[in-house]
Formats: structure tokens, C-alpha cells, sequence
């Protein structure tokens, strides 16, 4: 059976362009691939017959052989002459799937000569206090921003970036190596299908320059030792006009000198003599909000105990609600004693019944039980 004419398959005249060609074999491709038509042996068919005039027609030389000689330019060529499935064969599907899906993924692979900018990252030391308030800082950072004179494009003004030679623009080269073909990017315009042949005299070709730039930022109350703050694209500016990446702001909060934080909650340890202990009183505490709080302690408080103040904690983040303040009485030791404190306490001591010391009677009581028991 005489094979179809290459331009017939396609559906060209002989004086078709490139440009319609390879239209032509798009839209072909599409409508007979065999994914979209299982099981159907005559739209495969079709489909190899596709392909196979698409890669004699592709190529300048073989089509020109083609024109010259017809079918007989390719006889004796293999497997790829008689079934459109020679070494080029992934060339042209490469092709038609960067033509057909990279628009979906964000443009054709290997085209773009836009690079986003990298993503920075800057420490913020606050205090607690500010954590709890919030705060309006100003950031003060030296980054890459585009370059006002080529406008990000990289290339001095009155001129633009010209097609790569090389790769013809696809930003990859293809060399083939028996039945495999190996496709890279291209070496002279680093896969960006485009190169500047005038930079620009101040960004010189990258379309960025370093400024210094300060930006207000918004610290809301709550945050937490950690916290990450992201500024979208307040990052490094793209190379040649490319999107910025993000700024990420991360926050430590400074140790405090009265208050621990554990998320929501703040502990602090409140010192109480031991008469204050003994008899009960009361003390002041500062809470976080400026104001004072007070505790009252009963008598025969012991070291430990702990007092919840509800809500006087830190406030928890994007709520309207706030944490607790654990106040935690350590009973302190007097020292230094003067000769008359020392008789006081002596007499006391004297006069301490078990039921004035429960905790220690009891532990003395289990250790002497303990030495005395067997093999005490």
C-alpha cells in the first residue's frame, strides 16, 4: 500500500511554515492520541502516521529531503521510516507536551527568563512585654530590588533580550545518542531561551539592584517565642522582572525577670517569710497589664502552694481571650538572726507540738519505722 503523503497526513500544503506545521500536528496529536481513544486500532494508527510525517517535516534537512526525494529519502532507515517511532520520536512528543501542558504549569518549560527571587529571612528579638501588647515595628534591611533603569528586564534602555541562537529560544538543547536523546538546558542563555547582548549599566543584565528598604510590620498580641511572621513578596526581587519571593520575619522573646511563660499561662514565684507563712497575710504582684493584683495567703501556707489569678495570663493569639497567673510561694529562711531572734525561735521551738509541724512528724515517723523494721 503507497504511504500517504507527508503534507496530506498533516493537513498542510508543501508551502506550509514551521509555525503551521507544527500547529497542524498539535491539534492532530490531541484529537488521536490513544488515551483518548482506547481501544480504537484505526486512531492509532492515524496517530503514528502523525507523528511520523511530524518528524520528517520538522526538521529543515529532513525536509527537504523529503520535498527532493519523497518517501524514498527515508527508506532503509529503520523502525522510525515505517512506524513514526525512530530516535527522534521522544523529541517530538517533548515537543508537543511542552507545547500543549506547560501553559497549564505556568508557561513553557526552559522559556522563562524570569527567576523568582529567593525568599530572606530576619530575626526579631521583643520583649515580653511587647509580646503581650503587641507592637509596630520598622525593619530597616538591605535586599534586591528591581532595577528602576531597564525596569527588571536586565537590558540597557532602547534595547531587549534577542532569541538564543543555540537553542533557538526553547532553552534546552537535545543531542542524540543511538536510540536515546538527551535533552539539557542550554549552556549559552542558562535555559532561559533569551539572552541580553546590552546590559543594563547599572544592574549589569540581572535587573535587580541592592537598596536599602524599611517596612512597617504589625506584631499582634499573643505571639510566642518562635512565632513566624510572613510578609509576601517582600523577599529578594526575581531576576529580570521575575516575582519576589517572602520575607519571613522570626520573633524571640527576651527572658523576663519576674514571669515564666508556658503558652498562655505565666508562673511567678513569689518569696514569703516565714511568719508571713505561719499567720497568713497578704502581698501585691504585678500582672502584665500594668496593674497590681493582690493575693492573700492563709495561715500554714507551705512552699509549693500555687494561687491561679484567672486572666492575668498573656492574651492567646487571635482570640479575645487570655491565659492565667500562677503565683507560687516559696517560704523563705530568715538569716542573719540576731541574738534575741535566735532565743525566740529556740523557745518555739521548745514549745512545737507534732500538730505545728505535721509533714516533718510524719517522715521522722516513717524513717524510725524504717530503721526499726527488719534487717533495720
Amino acid at each position: 500500500m503507497a504511504k500517504r503523503c507527508y503534507y496530506e497526513t498533516l493537513g498542510v500544503g508543501r508551502q506550509a511554515s514551521d509555525t503551521e506545521i507544527k500547529g497542524a500536528f498539535r491539534k492532530l496529536a490531541m484529537q488521536y492520541h490513544p488515551d483518548r481513544n482506547p481501544g480504537d486500532g484505526e486512531s492509532e494508527v492515524r496517530f503514528k502516521e502523525i507523528n511520523e510525517a511530524y518528524e520528517a517535516l520538522k526538521d529543515p534537512q529532513k525536509r527537504a529531503a523529503y520535498d527532493q526525494f519523497g518517501h524514498a529519502a527515508f527508506d532503509g532507515s529503520g523502525a522510525g521510516a515505517h512506524h513514526g517511532f525512530g530516535n527522534d520520536f521522544a523529541s517530538s512528543m517533548s515537543d508537543i507536551f511542552d507545547d500543549l501542558f506547560g501553559e497549564f504549569m505556568g508557561g513553557r518549560r526552559g522559556r522563562s527568563s524570569r527567576t523568582r527571587g529567593a525568599d530572606l529571612r530576619y530575626n526579631m528579638e521583643i520583649t515580653l512585654e511587647e509580646a503581650y501588647h503587641g507592637k509596630a515595628a520598622e525593619l530597616r534591611l538591605p535586599t534586591g530590588v528591581t532595577c528602576e533603569t531597564c525596569s527588571g528586564s536586565g537590558a540597557k534602555p532602547g534595547t531587549s533580550p534577542v532569541t538564543c541562537q543555540m537553542c533557538s529560544g526553547h532553552g534546552k538543547v537535545r543531542t542524540s545518542q543511538g536510540f536515546f536523546s538527551i535533552e539539557r538546558s542550554c549552556p549559552q542563555c542558562q535555559g532561559r531561551g533569551e539572552v541580553i547582548e546590552t546590559p543594563c549599566d547599572d544592574c549589569g543584565g540581572s535587573g535587580r539592584v541592592t537598596h536599602e528598604r524599611t517596612l512597617s510590620i504589625n506584631i499582634p498580641p499573643g505571639v510566642e517565642d518562635g512565632t513566624r511572621i510572613r510578609l509576601s513578596g517582600e523577599g529578594e526581587a526575581g531576576l529580570r522582572a521575575g516575582p519576589p519571593g517572602d520575607l519571613y520575619i522570626f520573633l524571640s522573646v527576651k527572658p523576663h525577670e519576674i514571669f515564666q511563660r508556658d503558652g498562655a499561662d505565666l508562673f511567678c514565684r513569689v518569696p514569703i517569710s516565714i511568719t508571713r507563712a505561719a499567720l497568713g497575710g497578704q502581698f501585691e504582684v504585678p500582672t502584665m497589664d500594668g496593674g497590681r493584683s493582690r493575693v492573700k495567703v492563709p495561715p500554714g501556707t507551705q512552699t509549693g502552694k500555687q494561687f491561679r489569678l484567672k486572666s492575668k495570663g498573656m492574651p492567646i493569639l487571635r482570640s479575645n481571650q487570655l491565659g492565667d497567673l500562677y503565683i507560687q510561694t516559696v517560704i523563705e529562711t530568715p538569716v542573719n538572726l540576731t541574738r534575741r531572734q535566735k532565743e525566740l525561735l529556740e523557745e518555739f521551738e521548745k514549745a512545737a507540738e507534732e500538730a505545728n509541724n505535721p509533714e516533718s512528724s510524719g517522715f521522722f515517723a516513717r524513717v524510725k519505722e524504717f530503721l526499726g523494721g527488719p534487717g533495720g
